[in-house]
């Protein structure tokens, strides 16, 4: 059996970890596809998170064969051995240490920006990844975490081979895994949806695991409620996952497009840059699992708004988010669906943004849309830019349509999605922040 995604990788491989809790802990993701497997672990186990960033020193001649590492703070571990019988010198070794030393620097400077290094002096060290391949890079962070000063090293996986355990205990004093298929082939064969994991979602995950461990402690209350709800609507029982900070700026439910999920890293990653600046998110699915196969569902535009507008009475009947504004962030098809709530008599929504949308999709009810409605766009998108650019036109209320240029559909270009985040935050917190409206504002 496969895991859906890394999230759900994650939180699976926390139950394993469960005894944990409570002890003093470190979890260090491997950047870039383990960290979000790192961050549902430490969410589970109430520890700071951090990145263990090393680099392989690997012979001149034969760079796949690892002679040692180098991690943070001048960390250097090498196996002498290896750098024997390679005939590498000493000043061969301290060309290739410079290199590795300086793209070291380079990622964990953009992964952590201003933020300091997690000590793990003392304690116990949880190495996480998304997957075991050959392990060599696994072996490498333990050995810088044991270099750092961890008193015991864990490394925990969920889905390694069973080929490589033996060497793994040699090295780390726990391998704690999910799954040890076999035969194995490769990591993301394991995984539904193995997208690749962008440098975006890295330190995004790293800064709302700060700004959550920040305000737990100086405040309990720092992040009111971050977890999976359940909500009944009409006969559908739908999923969705709620975060709310305790600044209460306003929330925004996520309405994503067909092939999708409320598990979407690009959405997850806007959802944590609004989430840092204080607005409640709610990443939703507005079908079942068994309604997503059915394809005449998924762009059944006036059975979406009808579950949208019912989860949005949802998300307004829950206690924290009394009083708060709110706002639609849709995606693709999902946008038809949130600009079609929006124009609903009572629908009191106060903003609406588009991420690659299809505002076409909302048909004779754009006309009717009063809301501010920020339409962000692919320059590259063409088709969708041209729809979008129809709608800009149709639109009678407070509009914008945003082009991030060299963008694609999926904003999967470096910095493009974090523009679209950027100016989605600015669009909401400026509609959005501020006392609560009621249904009859609009």
């Amino acid at each position: 059996m496969r895991f859906r995604d890394r999230v759900d990788a994650g939180r699976q491989l926390a139950e394993r970890l469960g005894a944990l809790r409570g002890e003093d802990v470190v979890v260090l993701g491997l950047p870039r596809g383990g960290v979000p497997v790192a961050f549902e672990v430490a969410h589970a186990l109430g520890a700071p998170l951090d990145v263990v960033v090393v680099r392989k020193l690997g012979v001149p001649f034969q760079p796949e064969l690892g002679m040692g590492a180098v991690g943070e703070d001048g960390v250097r571990v090498l196996n002498p051995e290896v750098v024997r019988l390679s005939g590498v010198d000493d000043s061969e070794l301290a060309e290739l240490e410079r290199r590795e030393r300086a793209e070291l620097e380079r990622r964990a400077e953009r992964f952590r920006g201003s933020q300091p290094r997690r000590s793990v002096a003392g304690r116990t060290a949880v190495i996480v990844d998304d997957g075991i391949a050959t392990g060599s890079t696994a072996r490498a962070a333990c050995e810088v975490a044991r270099a750092h000063g961890a008193v015991r090293v864990v490394l925990a996986v969920p889905v390694l081979p069973r080929s490589v355990l033996a060497e793994l205990y040699g090295v780390a004093d726990e391998v704690v895994y999910v799954r040890s298929p076999e035969p194995f082939f490769a990591v993301g064969r394991w995984y539904k949806d193995f997208a690749q994991t962008t440098d975006a979602e890295v330190v995004s995950l790293l800064s709302r695991a700060a700004s959550a461990s920040a305000g737990a402690a100086a405040d309990p209350g720092g992040w009111t409620r971050d977890e999976e709800v359940s909500m009944r609507v009409q006969s559908a029982e739908l999923a969705g996952h709620l975060a709310v900070p305790s600044l209460g700026r306003g929330t925004v439910i996520f309405v994503h497009g067909s092939g999708s999920s409320r598990h979407s890293p690009r959405n997850r990653y806007v959802a944590g840059v609004l989430g840092d600046a204080g607005l409640a998110t709610l990443l939703c699915d507005l079908l079942t699992p068994d309604e997503e196969l059915d394809r005449d569902r998924v762009f059944d535009i006036p059975l979406l708004t009808d579950r949208l507008e019912e989860v949005t009475r949802w998300v307004r009947a829950q206690p924290e988010l009394t009083g708060t504004r709110v706002g639609y962030f849709g995606a693709s098809t999902g946008a038809g669906a949130a600009l079609c709530a929006a124009a609903r008599p009572g629908a009191g929504v106060a903003a609406v943004v588009s991420r690659g949308g299809r505002p076409d999709l909302a048909g004779e009810l754009l006309g009717d849309v009063r809301v501010p409605t920020l339409l962000i766009v692919g320059g590259r998108d063409e088709t969708v830019l041209e729809l979008n650019r129809q709608a800009r036109a149709r639109l009678a209320c407070d509009r914008d349509l945003v082009v991030v240029p060299g963008a694609t559909h999926l904003f999967e270009e470096p910095g493009a999605l974090e523009e679209v985040a950027r100016l989605a935050r600015d669009w909401f917190l400026r509609h959005l922040a501020g006392p609560g409206r009621g249904a009859e504002d609009h």
